[in-house]
């Protein structure tokens, strides 16, 4: 063994390793819940539905077991070609995963009494292709109706796809840790596949073109969001330490290019300010971001968007 070897960080002997795909309908909090169990932000976050393009990977470390959650696009009824990689993408994650985790907005549905469509037909498909899962309903400290819940929890349990039931809070953190034993648990024995301290696999020009992208939705309260991407089109690393990155932003018409520059250009500002501190954070070392905006309005039609993502441009 050489002096090298004795300074690594012993390994278990015992360790395990596997994927959890996080399912679910638009909106249903699942790039919050995984961010939460991952520890810190990996997925973009936003109110608005369909935020999440691709399959994020976020690595968590429960005690010997490396746990990796495959957060998806929101599943639902899609109709444009963007919308259908997404879908596609989605129950991709779920056939290469170990462990599906189903992820419902509990506070919508206990004021309804049922789960949201989209939910239903995860469900419905899950249980014709006879694979079970585990549901997570989300968001339970904003239910209203407590006895609605748990009808529906017994309901839905009732269904024979899920062997376990979930009561959380993914913004409070109420029920992760029972969750993340059970999740432990799960995953199958074998070698970790990340470095201990690696929180996901992202390519840090995607990573910074996500968080621009989420503060777009923030700070743009029309549909706007939905016609825009954002890439990465330079990273320099300055002798200072700090790094320069230019990024794109993409809009499918000129009508467009003023509401995101905003009055006096206020609008862009504000979000590449925004972007800008949150990646000084993330990335711990300066961030000068500079950000341009172009006109295409086939942007959503060109195949090397899809392939940066990991989408099936012919889905």
């Amino acid at each position: 063994m050489t002096e090298e070897d004795q300074n690594l960080p012993e390994t278990p002997a015992e360790t395990r390793c596997g994927f959890v795909a996080v399912l679910g309908a638009p909106n249903a909090g699942k790039s919050t819940l995984v961010n939460a169990l991952v520890g810190t932000k990996v997925s973009i976050v936003s109110p608005k539905v369909q935020t999440t393009r691709t399959i994020v990977r976020g690595i968590a470390m429960f005690g010997a077991s490396q746990v990796v959650f495959l957060d998806t696009p929101g599943i639902f009824q899609a109709k444009k070609r963007l919308e259908r990689a997404m879908v596609a993408a989605a129950w991709t994650g779920a056939g290469d995963a170990e462990v599906i985790l189903l992820v419902v907005d509990a506070a919508w549905a206990a004021k309804r009494g049922k789960v949201d469509d989209d939910s239903q037909r995860i469900i419905d498909d899950l249980k014709a292709s006879g694979r079970k899962g585990l549901l997570a309903l989300n968001k339970v400290d904003a239910a209203a109706d407590k006895q609605k819940l748990l009808a529906l929890t017994a309901d839905l349990h009732a269904t024979g796809v899920f062997s376990e039931v979930f009561m959380i809070s993914a913004l409070t953190g109420d029920g992760l840790d029972r969750m993340r034993e059970l999740l432990a648990g799960l995953v199958p024995q074998g070698p970790w596949m990340f470095p201990e301290d690696d929180v996901s696999d992202m390519p840090q020009r995607m990573l910074a073109a996500e968080i621009t992208r989420e503060k777009l939705f923030f700070q743009l309260k029309q549909e706007l969001p939905y016609s825009c991407a954002v890439e990465t089109e330079s990273w320099q690393e300055r002798k200072d330490g700090s790094v320069r990155i230019d990024q794109v932003i993409y809009v499918s018409r000129e009508s467009h290019r003023p509401i995101v520059l905003g009055k006096g250009g206020q609008k862009i500002k504000a979000i590449g300010e925004a972007a800008r501190k949150e990646l000084s954070t993330l990335m711990g070392l300066e961030v000068h971001l500079f950000l341009r905006i172009k006109v295409d309005e086939r942007w959503g039609e060109r195949s090397s968007f899809y392939n940066a993502w990991g989408l099936d441009f012919n889905a």
